[in-house]
């Protein structure tokens, strides 16, 4: 996993620094590239030493939803060319990441064994923001396994006041 890291931040650098202006935008379009990307098939076929770069771009620009700008197009292109279509969802993590730190924003993914309610959410964001000092976006995940509370995961930060983390603290309490 540290290569495909490794592989992917300078392309998500040089498109942070060519999509400056635009960056919200790129960041649309780089995700919707990074999902199509992701899927296996397509990586079969990005990897067929048969397939044409060209036959690669088209694959991929005919399934997305969006257009593409002139830059992702570009940017497109030179990932197929450098057969780094894998790393596509890495480079999409990597440019998010450069664009929350712009902003002063960080992506934050609240686990939770039930639905939130978006009252709920609300007063949990605010809590959030002020424990880890900075504005968040959450993206809510169910787990079911958590059997009650939530685990909230903030970049490498992880705060985690679930019942299954509770009850594994008590075990290994017991146990010592």
């Amino acid at each position: 996993m540290a290569e495909l890291a490794t592989i992917a931040r300078p392309y998500a650098e040089a498109l942070f620094k060519a999509a400056a202006a635009q960056a919200a935008d790129a960041s649309e379009w780089l995700d919707e590239l990074a999902a199509i990307a992701g899927q296996e098939q397509l990586q079969a076929f990005a990897a067929d030493p048969k397939v044409r770069a060209e036959q690669v771009f088209d694959v991929i620009t005919g399934v997305m939803k969006t257009s593409l700008p002139e830059i992702g197009r570009n940017f497109l292109r030179t990932v197929i060319d450098n057969d780094r279509v894998a790393a596509l969802p890495e480079i999409a993590r990597q440019f998010r990441e450069l664009v929350n730190a712009q902003r002063g924003v960080a992506d934050a993914t609240v686990e939770s064994a039930f639905p939130i309610e978006t009252a709920q959410l609300a007063d949990l964001q605010g809590v959030l923001e002020k424990r880890f000092g900075r504005q968040l976006r959450l993206q809510v995940q169910l787990r079911p396994e958590l059997i009650g509370g939530v685990r909230v995961v903030v970049g490498d930060e992880v705060l985690d006041t679930s019942v299954k983390a509770r009850l594994e603290q008590m075990r290994v309490a017991l146990t010592a």
